[in-house]
């Protein structure tokens, strides 16, 4: 520093000089039963101990959820049309995702997830029972949109059909659409209640 002046920053910055003009400092006091007992009642807390706030705190259901929508899907049975039966043989893919989060202490749920469902069945064709293999996609479905629900049916076994029986059986086949949203929107109740 040139000639022996000090330079000045600023930048400064509030410095208790007395300890005198603070505060005093609080003194702990030891609370009896008495006055743990007029404490308010504190609301229950969502989610975890550590999260007493109830600030941000996310679940993965992810293990539950598949299996729950596989054990809800498989009891569909089966279903009775004009020319055939079929049922639910098993869920071949089931992969998404489903979480409960606590956000501000009031717990919230989502899902996403999509769904491959074997079926067969017998179709009375040219006066022959013809048996059928196929799968019903459903590409996406998520929480609250149950209701919007769409399936796609293929069919493996029994691709010889005659084009109008064909579309008859795909027709028929589309008739489990309306167990499938019911089974879901179970699952959905109970991911709630979770």
């Amino acid at each position: 520093m040139e000639g022996g002046a000090e330079q000045t920053s600023s930048y400064t910055y509030w410095v208790r000089e007395s300890t005198a003009e603070a505060a005093p400092l609080p003194v702990p006091k030891k609370l009896s039963v008495q006055d743990l007992s007029n404490q308010p009642p504190q609301p229950p807390v969502l989610g975890s101990l550590w999260n007493s706030a109830g600030t941000w705190e996310e679940k993965n259901l992810n293990k539950w959820a598949t299996d729950r929508i596989k054990d809800l899907l498989r009891s569909i049975g089966s279903l009775e049309f004009t020319n055939g039966t079929a049922e639910v043989t098993k869920v071949s893919s089931c992969t998404g995702d489903a979480f409960l989060v606590t956000v501000r202490n009031k717990k919230r749920v989502g899902y996403t997830y999509e769904l491959t469902i074997d079926v067969k069945g017998e179709w009375l064709v040219d006066g022959e029972k013809k048996k059928v293999k196929g799968c019903l996609d459903i590409p996406e479905f998520s929480y609250g949109e149950v209701d919007d629900l769409e399936v796609t049916v293929k069919i493996n076994e029994g691709k010889d059909l005659p084009h109008q029986d064909k579309q008859s059986i795909i027709q028929d086949l589309k008739s489990f659409l309306q167990p499938l949203r019911e089974k879901l929107l179970q699952f959905e109740q109970e991911l709630k209640e979770r």
